[in-house]
């Protein structure tokens, strides 16, 4: 009830639909789509009754499962070509005599609009505290360049005096039909609107009205959007690999709603994020963190940032979030729902925990570059060591290959953690071979003009192996050892761990590996069996599964 008004919402529907057969008893997202208009009207907080006006049993009895009463529409109000106004007013009749008493407002809510948010309805009720207001439309925004048809003379005309953008067109509406409220004076066989007209502006999401299958799959994919949260960080002491892994999977969230989460001290993230024009909000600590998490309500965190604490992960469990890690080796990831990490492929015991290469998400910049074909010759040498490169490999390597006979060109690539960059630049700046690089944007490119790759037995490995580039790895830590991944058997020469090697050793296994394109082409072979292009999907696929357990376990 709103101010002494007592509230009907009626509900049309008939057994038959046009566009798609019985589509009103049909599942969306597990549910008949009657459900929903009524669903909606029922969690108003000012409707007092619910009605489903039919000629169907099925739909009857589905409307009086999820609690709205029914009334059995006569024959006669049941063909094609009756008016809705006629309709509605034998449901409010019939309702009535039921009740014994007259409802102040008629609502009619189009059970093909199951996107309307019941606030939206409670803001359209809220309109009749107006005493001039007769009835509320349901209205949205339609502001577009349009053109009419002259039917006599077969000949189209612009609606438009002059050619504006969309912004600075006036503003232009049109009905959606979900949402028509009158007062009871105005219900009547032949018609239910009063001279008095209010509206009340829907969104796009909301004013989708389901007639054909593309309709269905719209409205469907609204329904199963998730929000998701990614905290990550990025800076020169953790590099930009985690940034850019969550920047390559919200890249592929298109139907969810997702922000980014950033530490304030951290600003080369940042700016990343800033760069990509993706939503993001920044913290100063970890009250702020959990400030943003409760404004913004994600149904899934994703967690980007190493090893977490007991304590961070226990508070985010008690919020009830579904939790993703990625390459979370902390004590903090048994109390994940679930941890992925693309580097170890070893078994672990833990159920919650998914490891090896079919989780890793490529950049979105490898799934347009094709495989390397092998040539005669090697005309390009890509070195690259992620990270601070502490260890000094790529001069290590550099020397030894400077050493040869080598005399084709050699780039090397430097994250922007590389410290010595302008000592190495002047090292190796009068050699005609050699370029620098730091901090680029556009690795795939570099990648895929090189013949062959050296570099860290890290995720670049990856990226090499998507591309078919015969590649040497080398282990800048003991940590990087247990990447097994580096192995003959997918097309990568793993040299081991890179301080343990001798300069003669580099130059040998550089030599073999130049001088014969038959062990180039047998790893560019093995290279192109692994599928390297679907880790999106895999991810994507055991969340999937995961969080309909974590639904049914709430």
């Amino acid at each position: 009830m709103f101010n002494n008004n007592k509230i009907l919402v009626v509900i049309p529907v008939l057994g038959t639909s046009d566009g798609i057969p019985r589509k009103h008893v049909r599942l969306l997202n597990n549910k008949p789509l009657i459900s929903y208009s009524i669903g909606i009207a029922k969690a108003s907080q000012y409707v007092d009754d619910v009605v489903v006006t039919t000629d169907d049993s099925e739909i009857a009895l589905i409307s009086e499962k999820f609690g709205a009463s029914v009334i059995r529409r006569s024959k006669e109000l049941s063909g094609g070509d009756v008016s809705l106004d006629a309709v509605i007013y034998d449901a409010m009749v019939q309702k009535e005599k039921q009740a014994f008493d007259e409802y102040d407002i008629i609502i009619i809510i189009q059970p093909t609009a199951p996107l309307v948010k019941p606030t939206t309805l409670d803001s359209s009720i809220e309109k009749f505290e107006d005493f001039d207001i007769d009835t509320v439309i349901s209205i949205v925004e339609d502001s577009h360049l349009s053109w009419g048809y002259d039917s006599n003379n077969q000949r189209f005309f612009p609606n438009y005096i002059e050619r504006l953008s969309k912004d600075d067109l006036p503003k232009s509406f049109r009905e959606t039909g979900a949402i028509v409220a009158s007062r009871r004076a105005y219900i009547r066989e032949l018609s239910s609107i009063g001279a008095s007209i209010d509206l009340i502006e829907l969104s796009d999401e909301e004013s989708i009205n389901i007639e054909t299958y593309a309709d269905w799959l719209v409205v469907e994919s609204y329904l199963k959007k998730k929000k998701v949260v990614f905290v990550v960080n990025a800076n020169s002491e953790i590099g930009t690999r985690h940034i850019y892994n969550c920047l390559s999977i919200a890249s592929k969230l298109i139907t969810h709603d997702f922000i980014f989460v950033l530490d304030e001290h951290y600003t080369s993230g940042i700016k990343i994020v800033e760069d990509f024009g993706f939503p993001y909000k920044i913290y100063g600590g970890t009250e702020e963190l959990f400030g943003i998490l409760s404004e913004f309500n994600p149904h899934i965190v994703v967690n980007d940032i190493l090893d977490t604490s007991e304590e961070y992960m226990l508070r985010l469990k008690n919020e009830g979030y579904f939790i993703v890690n990625f390459d979370d080796l902390g004590v903090g990831a048994e109390h994940a729902n679930m941890v992925f990490d693309s580097l170890y492929e070893h078994d672990l015991s833990e159920t919650n925990v998914f490891t090896g290469y079919k989780y890793y998400v490529l950049k979105d910049e490898f799934y347009f570059q094709p495989s390397k074909v092998i040539t005669q010759d090697v005309n390009n040498v890509l070195i690259f060591f992620e990270g601070k490169d502490s260890k000094n490999l790529s001069i290590l390597f550099l020397d030894a290959i400077l050493s040869t006979n080598y005399q084709n060109k050699i780039n090397i690539i430097f994250d922007a953690g590389y410290e010595n960059i302008e000592e190495f630049i002047s090292r190796y700046e009068s050699n005609p071979l050699v370029q620098v690089y730091q901090n680029i944007s556009n690795i795939s490119e570099f990648m895929f003009k090189a013949d062959l790759i050296i570099t860290s037995a890290s995720k670049t490995m990856y990226d090499a192996c998507s591309l078919a580039i015969p590649t040497i790895c080398v282990c800048q830590d003991e940590l990087e050892k247990t990447h097994v991944f580096a192995n003959a058997s997918n097309g990568i020469i793993n040299m081991g761990l890179g301080e343990e090697l001798t300069k003669q050793e580099i130059v040998a296994q550089f030599v073999a590996i130049v001088n014969n394109p038959e062990i180039r082409i047998e790893m560019n072979n093995k290279m192109k069996r692994i599928d390297l292009k679907h880790g999106f999907e895999n991810i994507e696929s055991v969340i999937q599964d995961k969080y309909v357990e974590f639904e049914m376990n709430k």
